[in-house]
């Protein structure tokens, strides 16, 4: 039995090889598990009402899941789980784990707390899928780094956006569907992967031998490298940024009418269309990276994202609808195309047996950025409206300063 078995699965996977590029799989895979990460935000209106919630509340389930996400990272990382077990192991477990514990959000949670500690469970979750997607890209195609990661993160921001595509295509479905539909989509992800399996240049790591503290100081010194600490500054900058927009879309468009400009759109189909721009951001900074380096499109994408943000706080009432729109699709492209660039260049930078190691610890502090970022951010939303964006301008600012002053300091 287990030889039927074994040979089923090699078949399988021929043919999942035969049918795409495993850089393809393993994109389609982190589409399908990361579309966990947002799934409450994809009902978002739906649970408000349901729970008379407030969109502070929304930013607070945001928040349990970065949470989650930084101490699962955190977790991986000093305990050297990320180079000692297989990425695709570690894969499947997580997506599983987290497709379970977004069910239990949908049909167990019945107030905020419960909510947010199932939400908490699946941040800890997306920790096996995310860092661990770039472990596998890493291990199937180093030597173009830059243009798979940024397929990756391509496929992440729909994942993100997924949720609300669900949310306008079942339109009449309930909030816990929306987020079932997520589950599933996670599962198969998991699947993928399973087939999958490790590339040919993935290496375990020497780094769990070592006792905590000093695998803590072996994983913190790659801070001490010049070019992974500039990266690193201008991913947390980016941080500070990317999240707390994706968590406003819904609330920017409805605080200025455009789901009544356009109603068959809506929010939902607004909010997906904005955010998925992200996607096609993140492929062709992935494209001109190849020409141009990662560095230069990096810091080109922050500066527009940062400069579509002020230009959005600052003139924002005398833009007409028109504008609006097409400013909210440039910044939602803008605003994630220099992630997987930060990210090729922290995985260029750092040795290659500690690379998920650096990689599991450069996400948690930079999620921990997102989870100040988000509250501080939805929370002003409810009094200020538009203006609460102000905060979000001094991260692009801060991630070129960090970065040019890391490299200069070289």
């Amino acid at each position: 039995m287990s030889l039927i078995v074994s040979a089923s699965s090699s078949g399988a996977r021929g043919l999942l090889l035969r049918t795409l590029s495993p850089v393809a799989i393993i994109a389609i895979a982190q589409l399908f598990g990361t579309s966990l990460w947002f799934s409450a935000n994809g009902a978002a209106e739906s649970l408000m009402a349901s729970w008379h919630a407030t969109a502070a509340d929304i930013g607070w389930l945001t928040s349990a899941v970065q949470l989650g996400f930084i101490i699962g990272t955190l977790t991986l990382s000093l305990s050297g789980a990320a180079d000692r077990f297989r990425a695709s192991t570690l894969f499947v477990i997580s997506a599983i784990s987290g497709a379970l514990l977004n069910l239990a959000f949908a049909w167990l949670a019945d107030d905020l707390l419960i909510g947010a500690v199932f939400r908490f469970g699946v941040g800890i979750t997306l920790a096996g899928i995310y860092p661990m997607g770039m472990k596998l890209i890493v291990g199937w195609a180093p030597e173009r780094t830059g243009l798979a990661l940024a397929q990756l993160v391509a496929m992440l921001t729909l994942g993100t956006a997924l949720p609300h595509a669900l949310r306008y295509a079942g339109a009449d479905w309930s909030w816990q569907s929306v987020i079932t539909a997520s589950s599933v989509l996670a599962t198969g992800g998991a699947a993928l992967v399973g087939l999958l399996g490790e590339g040919p240049h993935a290496r375990k790591g020497m780094q769990s031998a070592l006792p905590l503290l000093k695998r803590a100081g072996a994983i913190l010194g790659a801070f001490r490298i010049t070019k992974f600490r500039a990266a690193t500054l201008g991913y947390f900058g980016h941080m500070w940024e990317l999240y707390t927009f994706w968590t406003l879309v819904p609330l920017i468009i409805s605080r200025i009418g455009l789901d009544t400009v356009y109603p068959n759109l809506g929010v939902s189909g607004l909010s997906f269309s904005i955010m998925a721009l992200g996607a096609l951001g993140s492929l062709l900074g992935g494209l001109l990276s190849h020409r141009v380096g990662s560095a230069t499109v990096a810091l080109s994408a922050l500066s527009i994202s940062g400069l579509c943000g002020l230009i959005f706080v600052a003139f924002e009432s005398s833009l007409p609808v028109w504008g609006q729109l097409i400013l909210l699709g440039v910044w939602g492209a803008a605003v994630v195309a220099d992630s997987p660039q930060f990210s090729a260049l922290a995985a260029k930078a750092c040795p290659q047996e500690s690379v998920g190691s650096a990689l599991a610890i450069q996400n948690s502090i930079g999620f921990a950025i997102t989870v100040v970022s988000i509250a501080a951010t939805t929370w002003l939303f409810k009094s200020a409206g538009i203006n609460a964006l102000w905060l979000l301008l001094p991260g692009p600012v801060l991630g070129l300063f960090g970065f040019a002053l890391a490299n200069r300091a070289r």
